[in-house]
């Protein structure tokens, strides 16, 4: 089975894509979210082999962490779910001393091999990276902020429009799973088209940020900045834009395609 989580904001397409999903025989849907902060702790919690993501739920920066995260930071030997957070595994699991010299020969097990450690079970799935693969879902006058990730989004971030019949999320969801490529090719088209964003990725976050409506100092926290940082970064934005306010360069900025 496809253990598949879905993080959409709009409640209509995410229920009537969960039904079409289950309906599946090799998929499973572990969860639905409608916000970043539930994202983020549903695939810490599920970990699942896909998640079907909005483009907007995430910056795109957060999206790459999310789909690049390091398996081996999150599978240290001994760990009993989340790393750190299990006992380490007892000294006293190893063979009891042979040495007929040593005060302790003869008083242990008889068994000399090393004993094995049989309460460990199958691999868990809290094990390896929160999520095997991202199906991306983008609307198309936004295919403009595809462009740094197109040549290297691999096989574990896809990119469907969201145009696209329900039956090709389907197949993209078996696709990623299998470890294939998953583009859709009027994205790469009008990605192409797109002129080119004189927003560096940074200030194209710090923009994704404010587009959600927060105030300068949630900006920072959310991106591990300074607030100073962030101002700079509106300053450069509105510059460049020829905004006059932090909200009119977000509208300039999605209907040239930049966002």
């Amino acid at each position: 089975m496809v253990r598949t989580l879905l993080a959409l904001q709009g409640g209509l397409l995410r229920g009537a894509l969960a039904q079409v999903l289950s309906a599946e025989h090799d998929i499973e849907i572990v969860g639905e979210v409608d916000s970043p902060r539930r994202l983020r702790a549903a695939v810490q919690a599920e970990r699942p082999d896909v998640a079907v993501v909005e483009f907007d739920m995430l910056t795109v920066a957060e999206l790459v962490r999310l789909a690049t995260a390091d398996p081996a930071a999150r599978s240290a030997p001994g760990a009993r779910g989340e790393p750190g957070t299990g006992p380490a595994v007892p000294a006293a699991r190893k063979a009891p001393d042979t040495d007929p010299t040593s005060p302790a020969a003869g008083t242990g097990p008889t068994t000399t091999a090393a004993t094995a450690d049989t309460d460990v079970g199958p691999p868990s799935r809290r094990t390896g990276p929160p999520v095997g693969a991202l199906l991306v879902l983008v609307e198309q006058r936004r295919a403009g902020r595809l462009g740094p990730l197109l040549a290297e989004h691999g096989h574990r971030i896809g990119f469907l429009s969201r145009e696209v019949p329900p039956a090709r999320i389907v197949d993209g969801v078996r696709q990623l799973a299998e470890g294939r490529v998953v583009l859709d090719p009027d994205l790469v088209v009008a990605a192409l088209e797109v002129a080119d964003s004189p927003l560096t990725n940074r200030e194209r976050e710090v923009l994704d940020v404010v587009a959600e409506g927060h105030p300068v100092q949630e900006i920072a926290e959310r991106l591990v900045l300074s607030a100073g940082t962030v101002r700079n970064h509106l300053s450069r934005i509105m510059a460049k834009t020829g905004a006059r306010t932090r909200w009119e360069a977000v509208r300039i900025a999605r209907e040239a395609g930049w966002l």
